[in-house]
């Protein structure tokens, strides 16, 4: 028998490639914190926007663009550009609900503080499933969620629709991460066909 991996979801893995500088990490663990579900979040939801992070979003920003043209290979002269961009701080015996990210095209999360031997992210897959059968061997096929082990330094790219939650974290260090939304600037379809829409 022949598998094809027809219409697969894309994760986008990239690693900083160094270490976060001291300014970097001093900034990020400096913030005024907000409660969310399950943690807390930054107050600032424009974070990559402070010049204490210009290195972090030149990499952000390089590998949406590579993500992008990899994934998508855009026609039109199209680029994403960052919306929204915020931290995440899960102490030990916290976690981060289940959830996606509305009004936004393409997501990810960097990891400035994280724990290689207990961290994880879980993706699932939603939608009704008609007929479900106990499952004897697990594979991406027929898996309802799956889990990536994260470290820091760690990122990954994702369609935003794509639901993703933290389990409690097991380790003895807060779990600090780095999110972003993105959404298109210039033109998308084509106004020949009625598909066009230039933002």
């Amino acid at each position: 028998m022949e598998i094809h991996n027809l219409f697969p979801t894309a994760l986008g893995m990239f690693n900083l490639g160094r270490d976060f500088t001291e300014t970097e990490i001093a900034f990020i663990k400096n913030q005024e914190k907000r409660n969310n579900m399950g943690n807390t979040t930054s107050a600032d939801n424009t974070i990559l926007k402070n010049p204490e992070l210009k290195g972090i979003k030149d990499f952000v920003e390089q590998s949406v663009a590579s993500y992008f043209k990899s994934v998508y290979a855009p026609k039109n002269e199209t680029t994403l550009r960052i919306t929204q961009s915020w931290c995440n701080y899960t102490e030990p015996g916290q976690f981060h609900h289940k959830h996606a990210h509305p009004n936004s095209f393409i997501s990810g999360v960097l990891y400035p503080q994280a724990d290689k031997k207990t961290d994880k992210i879980y993706f699932y897959r939603d939608g009704y499933q008609q007929l479900k059968t106990p499952t004897q061997d697990w594979n991406t096929y027929n898996s309802e969620s799956w889990w990536m082990e994260v470290y820091t330094g760690r990122m990954f790219i994702f369609p935003s629709h794509l639901t993703h939650m933290v389990e409690t974290v097991a380790g003895k260090d807060t779990r600090i991460s780095l999110s972003f939304n993105t959404f298109p600037i210039g033109n998308f379809g084509q106004d020949d066909s009625l598909t066009g829409l230039h933002l």
